[in-house]
């Protein structure tokens, strides 16, 4: 059962990657692009939306959500498109390259955080 879990984990991985060489890709249709591009920016970014120290609530991005807008980017992605930029993700994998962050993906978190704080402080004073 580890072993399978590892095994999901690096598909996980792998697809991620695959989807950022397919924001690149200029065969990717737009709406696939679009949700493509939020999901590897979430994926790789330092900060989560959910921190991982709240009990169960921390685990559902990574374990439910994450994978499941990966698998719905990775259908909208054209069948050719999503084999090379597979084909490319695994290469950069197998020439074990460093861990890729995202920016844009951390200053989406927090844009979100702000917003909620801000929309919370709005409702307690109305």
């Amino acid at each position: 059962m580890i072993a399978r879990l590892r095994q999901w984990a690096r598909q996980i991985k792998r697809d991620g990657l695959t989807l950022w060489f397919a924001v690149r890709h200029p065969g990717t249709p737009w709406v696939a692009k679009a949700l493509a591009g939020l999901v590897v920016a979430y994926a790789f970014s330092p900060i989560d939306l959910i921190p991982d120290f709240i009990p169960v609530l921390g685990l559902v991005d990574e374990m439910l959500l994450l994978p499941a807008f990966i698998w719905l980017a990775l259908r909208l992605t054209p069948a050719p498109v999503r084999d090379e930029c597979r084909a490319q993700a695994q290469a950069w994998l197998d020439a074990s390259r460093g861990r890729i962050t995202s920016l844009w993906g951390a200053a989406l978190v927090v844009a979100v955080w702000l917003a909620a704080a801000a929309g919370l402080w709005w409702w307690w004073r109305a």
